[in-house]
């Protein structure tokens, strides 16, 4: 089974690194610097779970692209979305599977759109990883998962192929007969921890401990909720539980990736992540305050970065 990764960053370059360590046939859909990179001092990464580096990883740029690909897994941000898509077309045929791991729910729109709802799975992961100077993927805590499966909660003979292609890796791979429920479970807590950490400028802890920033917190948490309850997701009780023990730890230093794009003057991921639960919410007619002002905040840091 031939896949083809969307990048070699912090999320593509570790998941496809992982799998081309394991031996599976993986090639990196890359820009013509990052080719330059891994041909040089080739795919290195930095991890509690073992170092690796992997010299001379197979490469191919857009311009280049040809071949049909049994699996395209898609790490890009949602800003690069619309040209991520023009670059893997040609990679995608009739049978080919697409797992995106963006955040929020509105890319499925437009890979469907695009590639037909059959061909795109639903897909998300949890790693805390970056690309640091050296343009090494730095895996920054040892947790790592990639959970994917068929929108229709179906276990069809192509997710259990995928399986044993990614059992390979030993990134914690699991196939979800619930992906749904759990991509808009994540929505929900990165959404409630980016509005945040974001608009306060600070850690989870350091919000606690500020006049009111509990109530903020899980204030945040119960919109973000309610939004996903409105779009027949309701969030379950031990996801509720896990993040409220994660938003209420006193001490926390957790933050969102988008708080620390923010402190490196980076594109943030505002309407994908948090605009578009302001429009759902707007539609199930579900008062939003905070998720408003946090969003205001984020672009208007877009508007000064320009």
């Amino acid at each position: 089974m031939r896949v083809l990764v969307v990048g070699a960053g912090a999320i593509g370059g570790y998941f496809g690194g992982r799998l081309l360590q394991a031996g599976r046939d993986i090639t990196f859909l890359v820009r013509p610097r990052r080719a330059a990179e891994l041909a040089s001092t080739g795919l290195v990464i930095k991890s509690p779970n073992g170092d690796v580096t992997l010299p001379n990883p197979p490469v191919v740029q857009a311009d280049t692209l040809k071949e049909k690909f049994d699996v395209v897994l898609l790490s890009c941000k949602a800003f690069d979305l619309d040209d991520a898509i023009k670059s893997f077309a040609p990679a995608v045929g009739p049978n080919t599977s697409i797992i995106p791991l963006l955040n929020g729910m509105l890319h499925l729109n437009a890979l469907d759109e695009k590639f037909a709802y059959e061909r795109v799975l639903g897909g998300l992961c949890a790693i805390a990883a970056t690309l640091n100077e050296a343009r090494e993927v730095v895996q920054l805590q040892p947790m790592q998962s990639l959970t994917f499966g068929e929108r229709d909660g179906k276990m069809t003979d192509r997710v259990r192929a995928i399986t044993e292609i990614f059992a390979g890796g030993k990134f914690g791979s699991v196939a979800s007969e619930n992906i749904l429920q759990e991509m808009w479970e994540k929505w929900v807590f990165l959404a409630s921890l980016a509005a945040s950490t974001s608009l306060m400028r600070s850690s989870v802890g350091n919000i606690l401990a500020a006049p009111g920033g509990r109530d903020f917190l899980l204030g945040i948490l119960d919109e973000c909720s309610a939004i996903a309850k409105a779009g027949g997701y309701a969030p379950r009780a031990p996801f509720l539980e896990r993040a409220t023990g994660m938003l209420t730890t006193e001490g926390s230093q957790l933050t969102a990736s988008m708080f620390r794009d923010i402190k490196a003057g980076a594109k943030v991921e505002a309407d994908h992540v948090i605009g578009d639960l302001i429009v759902r919410g707007d539609a199930a007619k579900i008062p939003v305050p905070k998720l408003r002002t946090a969003y205001t905040h984020l672009k208007a840091y877009e508007k000064e970065r320009g």
